[in-house]
């Protein structure tokens, strides 16, 4: 197997105390359009600023809010993972692009709570500036040299963001000839994200799997909900040949807790290689495995990379 060397990266080139500003030039919604959530694709112009050029895919950047919280204090910074490829959105290096949900709950008291920074993004208009940070992360890369690898990439929500920059980056050239799996859940079909673009991608490219896991409406042959996790145990025949090669990666990114599933699905499966598992815990068969213990004694081995929030 290729060796894993993740890329030198730069971190924090702007910091909350020193950002930068950048421009909006695009602003649509990436979901279904009868989707009742609002998730929305931003682009900012870096030009002329020291980030151009500098961001990797599996970076984040942060954006700063205008405006005071309750207490009189400036809002907080909020990282943005992009979801665009490292020589940027469409090519333009000057392009940086992330994936934005706007939160909106209701709180126990009927109230509604409206994320500051989510929504602040969701609103802006092309030709706005924005204060931003960055670069911000360097672990949840792909390697150096990445297209000796094949990979499967397990996505909730906009935890798809930087799969779809690693997509774009992979196949840019029409040379990559490594195998790559994209399971990504959610409650109702009309909150896949990005999914023309990657029906499109799998009608082209005969290495690239789509898989869609919609909790609320897809049903198992027990009765049971498609998570992501159980794609592992539903989709053997697309997933295991993947998992059984020895130049796989395994990314994680989305909602924290989705992880553990998908660690005891692949004990189960047998792809035990994918995972670091302590002690005696290891002795144990994964379905007895405790799930609060499971935090402690299973961790992602070293070609698993994980991004939970």
């Amino acid at each position: 197997m290729s060796e894993i060397v993740l890329p030198e990266v730069e971190l924090n080139i702007y910091s909350p105390k020193d950002p930068t500003e950048v421009t909006v030039v695009e602003n649509y919604i990436c979901t279904q359009e009868s989707s009742p959530n609002f998730v929305r694709h931003v682009t900012f112009d870096v030009s002329g600023t020291d980030l151009e050029g500098r961001v990797r895919v599996g970076q984040s950047i942060g954006i700063l809010p205008p405006g005071q919280n309750e207490k009189g204090r400036p809002h907080k910074l909020r990282l943005y993972s992009v979801s665009s490829p490292t020589k940027g959105e469409d090519g333009k290096s000057h392009l940086i692009s992330t994936t934005v949900k706007r939160t909106i709950e209701e709180l126990e008291d009927g109230s509604l709570y409206t994320g500051i920074c989510s929504n602040y993004l969701a609103d802006l208009k092309p030709g706005e500036k924005v204060q931003a940070t960055g670069p911000s992360g360097k672990r949840f890369l792909m390697p150096e040299n990445a297209k000796d690898f094949n990979y499967v990439f397990f996505a909730t929500g906009t935890g798809i963001a930087p799969f779809r920059g690693m997509i774009k980056e992979l196949f840019e050239d029409d040379d990559f000839e490594g195998q790559v799996a994209l399971v990504f859940g959610c409650p109702y079909r009309t909150d896949l994200i990005y999914p023309d673009y990657f029906r499109e991608m799998e009608a082209k490219h005969e290495n690239f799997q789509y898989i869609t896991c919609v909790s609320r409406e897809d049903r198992r042959a027990d009765g049971s909900k498609k998570y992501v996790q159980t794609s592992i145990e539903d989709c053997q025949d697309q997933l295991n040949p993947i998992f059984e090669q020895e130049n796989t990666l395994i990314y994680i990114c989305g909602l924290k807790g989705m992880e553990t599933g998908i660690y005891q699905n692949l004990a189960r499966g047998g792809f035990k290689e994918y995972l670091v598992i302590k002690g005696d815990f290891a002795k144990l068969h994964p379905d007895d495995w405790d799930w609060e213990e499971m935090r402690r004694n299973v961790k992602p081995g070293a070609r698993t990379f994980e991004e939970v929030y």
